[in-house]
């Protein structure tokens, strides 16, 4: 059965609540890259969001019983998933660093055969970045990695945080002054990884 790229995210969220695969599997190509990025960009690492993408639509799939989608579009609340998958998964890598720094004197080795160039610069600079993200209040990093990196709108926001559409512009906007006070200059959106 062929899935018709014309049913909203709603319809195949519906199908998929009744066993149907293959719908679900055409709201993964429909939004899968996009919540990728949106985990780099929380994150730093495409490694790291490659796990968090996983973890993001396996939650998904386990949960199409019980979600009901607001809007048509499920990519809000994917986003508001894996932005939880993301900061959990980096509890744990902390926590699990923390236990192997107490457990051996020698730093763990890293194997850096596997990265390419690219990938270690969109690293670093988003590095940067996030060290800035990182001492904005939580309100105001979940408006900007929702909003203005990821693309969602105001209102799927607002639905998907449970908050007024103002509220969500009002914490867009202050995180917009503060991240143009540290990177006058640059874009302060990070680059987004292309199809492999």
């Amino acid at each position: 059965m062929t899935i018709s790229d014309e049913r909203t995210d709603r319809q195949l969220w519906a199908d998929a609540a009744q066993r149907d695969g293959e719908a679900f599997g055409a709201l993964f190509r429909r939004h899968s890259r996009a919540v990728y990025n949106h985990c780099f960009r929380l994150t730093g690492s495409w490694s790291v969001a490659e796990d968090a993408t996983s973890v993001t639509f396996l939650t998904a799939w386990r949960r199409r019983d019980e979600v009901r989608l607001a809007r048509d579009s499920a990519l809000p609340w994917l986003l508001a998933v894996a932005t939880n998958v993301s900061q959990h998964q980096q509890r744990s890598v902390r926590r699990r660093l923390a236990l192997t720094g107490r457990l051996s004197a020698d730093p763990p080795e890293v194997d850096h055969a596997d990265d390419v160039a690219a990938r270690l610069d969109d690293e670093r600079q988003m590095v940067e970045v996030l060290q800035v993200v990182r001492g904005l209040p939580r309100a105001e990093r979940e408006a900007l990695a929702l909003c203005l990196w990821s693309g969602v709108s105001y209102a799927d926001a607002a639905q998907a945080l449970g908050l007024a559409e103002s509220s969500i512009r009002a914490r867009v906007s202050r995180a917009r002054a503060r991240l143009t006070a540290h990177f006058p200059v640059t874009n302060v959106r990070p680059s987004v990884q292309e199809e492999r």
